[in-house]
């Protein structure tokens, strides 16, 4: 037992230390120690360690996450933040983390999350003692999407309206709608530009297509609808504005995605409504609507989640390494699937599509955009498997993860 010369350690402390048989060491000491040992297990700071870690411990957290051994942080890794995941220095890279009483939330949100490793929650009696949480992690047994029954038809089952896609980008259509017909809409309506439409109507034979001219009329040729997708390849000009306009003014659940963010961005008047609407930004979108740095909302997640789902009046779920979902005053929903393999081009318009299904289904905003997230996490991580599940993951595209939609839906109890 050593303790690197230079560590705030009181009078008594110290006393105790010698008569359990430890000593003071040098830091170059103790980083060797480190280094040398099998086993590390990082109780550097407690849950209450908020900021950088200062030194000596920064030089301890260094050599632990580069030591050979098996590195086990108690509570959380030092140098994480445990009430927001922040992680503002150096910190320890733990293979396993042991989590007393609960699980805080800086060891479910990046980038705290991915100094964890395995993490393991010990039950120490705590739970009468806890008051309600302010974050809480999705599991399988939360995702309750709408289920047909023996009285179900195509409108009962919720008919979603997805208005994406323009000339120059067609992709972001096919696939929003692909997603929303794996989603489990009774029907898909979805209205574009003429060769949108087309491209829809060769891949999805399914859903129901209007070709329409920009302008607030636009919806009236599209007939009725549950929820409306807005926003994915839509363009950015007056065109697009003019739809997502007239869309905002239903009294119909909105999710509003990519192009339509950024339409959003300049015409914050727009998200004032009664209606339930729902935002799907990555950072950088969130940073243009906010006003904000990427950056830092990628460091702070949590906060700014919730910072934008006050000021904007919107249930948020901010999409990145960590997918995070803030509604005003409700806890933060994290979810807890996906795979780095879905950082490709497309995904995010299948999230949509899906996500606009579950709200046409009759599902709340904040439970849609859970349920959302969780299936189409769920299905990039079975596309990416594959059948050998000892084999490691492979590339995926946003096609892959419609195709693996069903298998995710078949998972939940």
């Amino acid at each position: 037992r050593a303790v690197a010369a230079g560590s705030r350690l009181h009078e008594g402390g110290l006393a105790e230390l010698r008569a359990a048989g430890g000593r003071l060491v040098a830091i170059e000491d103790a980083r060797a120690a480190v280094a040398a040992a099998d086993l590390v297990i990082d109780g550097l700071t407690g849950i209450g360690g908020t900021g950088a870690l200062r030194e000596p411990h920064a030089s301890l957290a260094r050599a632990a996450s580069e030591a050979a051994g098996t590195v086990v942080a108690c509570d959380v890794p030092s140098g994480v933040d445990a009430s927001s995941g922040r992680v503002e220095g150096a910190a320890v890279r733990a293979d396993v983390t042991v989590a007393f009483g609960t699980l805080k939330p800086g060891l479910l949100v990046d980038p705290g999350a991915s100094y964890c490793g395995v993490v393991e929650l010990v039950d120490i009696g705590l739970g009468p003692y806890l008051g309600d949480p302010d974050v809480v992690a999705s599991t399988a047994e939360d995702v309750r999407p709408p289920l047909p029954g023996p009285e179900s038809d195509k409108y009962r089952r919720g008919v979603v309206g997805v208005l994406a896609g323009s000339t120059e980008f067609t992709g972001a259509a096919v696939l929003a709608v692909g997603g929303a017909v794996h989603g489990g809409a009774g029907m898909v309506r979805f209205a574009s530009v003429p060769h949108a439409v087309e491209l829809v109507r060769q891949r999805w034979p399914e859903a129901v297509t209007t070709v329409v001219e920009p302008g607030g009329k636009a919806l009236e040729k599209i007939g009725r609808v549950q929820a409306w997708v807005v926003g994915p390849g839509l363009g950015t000009g007056q065109d697009a504005e003019d739809l997502l306009g007239a869309v905002l003014s239903t009294e119909l659940p909105v999710l509003v995605d990519a192009d339509g963010l950024t339409v959003l961005a300049r015409r914050r008047d727009l998200l004032a409504r009664d209606a339930p609407t729902l935002l799907t930004p990555h950072a950088g979108e969130l940073a243009r609507l906010l006003g904000g740095d990427r950056a830092e909302i990628e460091a702070r997640r949590l906060e700014w989640v919730r910072r934008a789902a006050a000021e904007l009046g919107a249930t948020v779920l901010l999409k990145g390494s960590t997918t995070v979902i803030a509604e005003p005053d409700r806890p933060v929903r994290v979810n807890p699937t996906g795979t780095p393999w879905l950082a490709t081009a497309g995904t995010g318009d299948v999230l949509s599509g899906l996500t606009g299904a579950l709200l046409a289904g009759g599902m709340s905003a904040l439970d849609a955009a859970a349920a959302g997230a969780y299936l189409h996490g769920l299905a990039a991580r079975l596309a990416a498997g594959g059948p050998f599940p000892d084999a490691g993951e492979a590339p995926v595209g946003a096609f892959d993860v419609i195709t693996a939609l069903p298998a995710a839906f078949r998972t939940l109890p």
